[in-house]
């Protein structure tokens, strides 16, 4: 075990690398790319739950007006912070929100912006520069 080795200052300092299986989960949240793959995951899965919720709402209302919707604005929110797989697959799964033009063109405009300017970043820093 090299930390064992280190001093207790340069311990602090020392990056947190696996030692055993378990290990795993703590390392992939601890990173970058772990911490926004979690991100996307929960967000997506919470977005594709709001569309199901709304569209049971939406359905619950007709019979009982004192049921409260989901803004679309926050619909729109959710896709605009990462959920918009989420979003898609739920305007799919649920029939909802499918006739609206903001949700029938915004929702895959925001993914292909969410998919371009981060590729556009890779190949500006990588590839251009």
């Amino acid at each position: 075990m090299k930390t064992a080795l280190l001093s207790a200052a340069s311990r602090e300092k020392a990056l947190f690398l696996p030692e055993e299986h378990n290990d795993f989960v703590w390392v992939v949240i601890g990173s970058p790319w772990g911490l926004l793959a979690c991100w996307l995951v929960f967000i997506n899965v919470l977005t594709f739950l709001i569309f199901g919720l709304d569209k049971w709402k939406a359905r619950r209302k007709e019979k009982n007006e004192k049921v409260r919707r989901v803004p679309e604005k926050n619909l729109l929110l959710m896709a605009a912070v990462g959920g918009s797989v989420g979003a898609l697959l739920g305007m799919k799964v649920f029939h909802h929100k499918t006739l609206h033009r903001a949700f029938k063109l915004g929702v895959p405009l925001i993914l292909a912006l969410q998919i371009v300017i981060p590729f556009g970043l890779w190949l500006y820093f990588t590839v251009i520069r």
